[in-house]
Protein backbone atom coordinates (compact mmCIF):
# COMPACT_ATOMS: atom_id res chain seq x y z
CA UNK A 1 0.00 0.00 0.00
CA UNK A 2 1.54 3.58 -0.99
CA UNK A 3 1.79 6.19 1.20
CA UNK A 4 -0.75 7.99 -0.57
CA UNK A 5 -3.72 5.44 -0.43
CA UNK A 6 -3.23 5.32 3.61
CA UNK A 7 -3.25 9.26 3.29
CA UNK A 8 -6.35 9.13 1.38
CA UNK A 9 -8.01 6.97 3.67
CA UNK A 10 -7.24 8.91 6.70
CA UNK A 11 -9.11 11.82 4.99
CA UNK A 12 -11.72 10.30 3.85
CA UNK A 13 -11.64 8.95 7.84
CA UNK A 14 -11.09 12.07 9.23
CA UNK A 15 -14.60 13.46 6.38
CA UNK A 16 -16.74 10.73 7.88
CA UNK A 17 -16.14 11.61 11.37
CA UNK A 18 -19.04 13.90 12.87
CA UNK A 19 -19.11 17.21 13.29
CA UNK A 20 -19.58 18.20 16.87
CA UNK A 21 -19.93 21.30 18.89
CA UNK A 22 -19.33 21.77 22.48
CA UNK A 23 -18.57 24.87 25.04
CA UNK A 24 -19.56 28.44 24.73
CA UNK A 25 -18.69 31.52 23.82
CA UNK A 26 -19.97 35.36 23.39
CA UNK A 27 -19.44 37.76 21.22
CA UNK A 28 -20.96 41.60 20.78
CA UNK A 29 -22.19 43.57 17.84
CA UNK A 30 -19.40 44.96 16.30
CA UNK A 31 -18.70 47.50 13.81
CA UNK A 32 -21.04 47.51 10.58
CA UNK A 33 -23.67 45.50 12.38
CA UNK A 34 -21.49 42.68 12.60
CA UNK A 35 -20.98 39.40 14.93
CA UNK A 36 -18.14 37.42 15.27
CA UNK A 37 -18.62 33.10 15.14
CA UNK A 38 -16.29 32.49 17.97
CA UNK A 39 -13.36 30.10 17.14
CA UNK A 40 -14.33 27.05 19.13
CA UNK A 41 -17.22 27.16 16.75
CA UNK A 42 -16.12 28.56 13.64
CA UNK A 43 -13.40 26.16 13.16
CA UNK A 44 -15.89 23.44 13.37
CA UNK A 45 -18.64 25.39 11.24
CA UNK A 46 -15.66 25.28 8.47
CA UNK A 47 -14.78 21.77 8.61
CA UNK A 48 -18.71 20.81 8.40
CA UNK A 49 -19.50 23.19 5.63
CA UNK A 50 -16.64 22.67 3.98
CA UNK A 51 -15.87 26.35 3.57
CA UNK A 52 -17.07 29.21 5.37
CA UNK A 53 -20.74 28.81 5.26
CA UNK A 54 -22.93 29.12 8.56
CA UNK A 55 -26.25 27.47 8.47
CA UNK A 56 -28.99 29.45 10.91
CA UNK A 57 -32.42 28.58 11.95
CA UNK A 58 -35.24 29.38 14.76
CA UNK A 59 -35.47 26.38 17.15
CA UNK A 60 -38.91 25.05 16.88
CA UNK A 61 -39.01 25.63 20.83
CA UNK A 62 -37.13 28.17 22.14
CA UNK A 63 -36.71 31.65 21.36
CA UNK A 64 -32.92 31.14 20.19
CA UNK A 65 -31.47 30.23 16.86
CA UNK A 66 -29.62 26.62 15.73
CA UNK A 67 -26.30 27.31 14.29
CA UNK A 68 -24.79 24.11 12.25
CA UNK A 69 -22.70 23.24 8.80
CA UNK A 70 -23.64 22.31 5.96
CA UNK A 71 -22.98 18.66 6.31
CA UNK A 72 -25.69 18.08 8.90
CA UNK A 73 -28.50 18.64 6.15
CA UNK A 74 -27.53 14.39 5.32
CA UNK A 75 -28.69 13.63 8.68
CA UNK A 76 -32.62 15.65 8.07
CA UNK A 77 -33.68 12.47 6.10
CA UNK A 78 -33.07 9.71 9.01
CA UNK A 79 -34.33 12.58 11.55
CA UNK A 80 -37.27 13.00 9.74
CA UNK A 81 -38.09 9.06 9.62
CA UNK A 82 -37.35 8.56 13.39
CA UNK A 83 -39.45 11.49 13.77
CA UNK A 84 -42.63 10.29 12.13
CA UNK A 85 -42.13 6.80 13.64
CA UNK A 86 -42.20 8.26 17.22
CA UNK A 87 -44.87 10.42 16.38
CA UNK A 88 -46.78 7.03 15.09
CA UNK A 89 -45.74 4.94 18.11
CA UNK A 90 -47.42 7.26 20.59
CA UNK A 91 -50.11 8.16 18.52
CA UNK A 92 -49.20 11.68 17.78
CA UNK A 93 -50.30 14.40 14.86
CA UNK A 94 -46.57 14.69 12.54
CA UNK A 95 -46.53 16.52 9.70
CA UNK A 96 -43.73 15.86 7.58
CA UNK A 97 -44.27 18.97 5.22
CA UNK A 98 -44.19 20.85 8.64
CA UNK A 99 -40.95 19.72 10.25
CA UNK A 100 -39.05 19.05 6.27
CA UNK A 101 -39.74 23.11 6.39
CA UNK A 102 -38.31 23.72 9.61
CA UNK A 103 -35.41 21.85 8.66
CA UNK A 104 -34.24 22.73 5.44
CA UNK A 105 -35.93 26.41 6.26
CA UNK A 106 -31.96 27.29 7.25
CA UNK A 107 -30.47 30.72 5.74
CA UNK A 108 -26.94 30.21 4.86
CA UNK A 109 -24.74 32.76 5.59
CA UNK A 110 -21.07 33.24 4.74
CA UNK A 111 -18.30 34.86 7.09
CA UNK A 112 -14.85 36.08 6.63
CA UNK A 113 -11.69 34.57 7.64
CA UNK A 114 -12.28 36.10 11.02
CA UNK A 115 -15.74 34.95 11.74
CA UNK A 116 -17.46 37.87 10.92
CA UNK A 117 -20.74 37.99 9.52
CA UNK A 118 -24.08 39.90 8.81
CA UNK A 119 -27.18 38.29 10.32
CA UNK A 120 -30.35 38.84 8.26
CA UNK A 121 -33.15 40.79 9.83
CA UNK A 122 -35.84 38.23 10.58
CA UNK A 123 -33.55 35.95 12.25
CA UNK A 124 -32.82 39.09 14.62
CA UNK A 125 -36.35 39.37 15.26
CA UNK A 126 -36.78 35.83 15.84
CA UNK A 127 -34.06 34.94 18.15
CA UNK A 128 -35.11 38.50 19.96
CA UNK A 129 -31.17 39.54 19.35
CA UNK A 130 -30.13 43.05 20.48
CA UNK A 131 -26.51 43.97 20.60
CA UNK A 132 -25.26 39.83 22.20
CA UNK A 133 -24.74 36.86 21.47
CA UNK A 134 -24.09 33.72 23.67
CA UNK A 135 -23.25 30.49 22.05
CA UNK A 136 -23.72 27.16 23.32
CA UNK A 137 -22.54 23.67 22.28
CA UNK A 138 -25.14 21.09 21.61
CA UNK A 139 -23.30 18.17 19.86
CA UNK A 140 -24.28 18.14 16.23
CA UNK A 141 -25.44 21.75 16.54
CA UNK A 142 -24.81 24.84 18.72
CA UNK A 143 -27.90 27.35 20.28
CA UNK A 144 -27.62 31.01 19.47
CA UNK A 145 -29.18 33.22 22.62
CA UNK A 146 -29.98 36.59 23.23
CA UNK A 147 -28.31 36.95 26.87
CA UNK A 148 -31.49 38.81 27.72
CA UNK A 149 -33.79 35.69 26.67
CA UNK A 150 -31.61 32.94 27.85
CA UNK A 151 -31.45 34.44 31.38
CA UNK A 152 -35.48 34.14 31.40
CA UNK A 153 -35.15 30.51 30.31
CA UNK A 154 -35.77 27.52 33.20
CA UNK A 155 -33.71 25.93 35.92
CA UNK A 156 -32.82 22.87 32.94
CA UNK A 157 -30.31 26.34 31.62
CA UNK A 158 -29.11 27.29 34.62
CA UNK A 159 -25.39 25.94 33.56
CA UNK A 160 -25.74 28.07 30.49
CA UNK A 161 -27.46 31.11 32.05
CA UNK A 162 -24.30 31.06 34.50
CA UNK A 163 -21.47 31.11 32.02
CA UNK A 164 -23.58 33.32 29.12
CA UNK A 165 -24.11 35.85 33.20
CA UNK A 166 -20.00 35.65 33.60
CA UNK A 167 -18.95 36.31 30.20
CA UNK A 168 -21.94 39.12 29.66
CA UNK A 169 -20.22 40.63 33.05
CA UNK A 170 -16.40 39.93 31.81
CA UNK A 171 -17.18 42.24 28.28
CA UNK A 172 -18.65 44.70 30.54
CA UNK A 173 -15.98 44.91 32.83
CA UNK A 174 -13.39 45.69 29.55
CA UNK A 175 -15.24 47.78 27.98
CA UNK A 176 -14.98 50.19 31.45
CA UNK A 177 -11.39 49.53 31.37
CA UNK A 178 -11.32 50.28 27.84
CA UNK A 179 -13.34 53.32 28.34
CA UNK A 180 -10.99 54.65 31.37
CA UNK A 181 -8.05 53.92 29.44
CA UNK A 182 -9.35 56.22 26.41
CA UNK A 183 -9.99 59.17 28.75
CA UNK A 184 -6.51 60.15 29.08
CA UNK A 185 -6.15 60.70 25.31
Amino acid sequence: MSVVGVRNIGDDVAQALPHKYNGQALTLLGDKGRFVLPPEFRNTVKLSSEGRTLCLLKDEEFDCLVGFGLSREDDFEAMLDREEDRAIRLGRDFSRLKRSNQLYGYKKIPFDDSGRFTMPDYLISLGKITDALYFQGAGSSFTIWSPEVLACQDDGWASAKAACADMMAEAAAKAKRAKAGGKGK
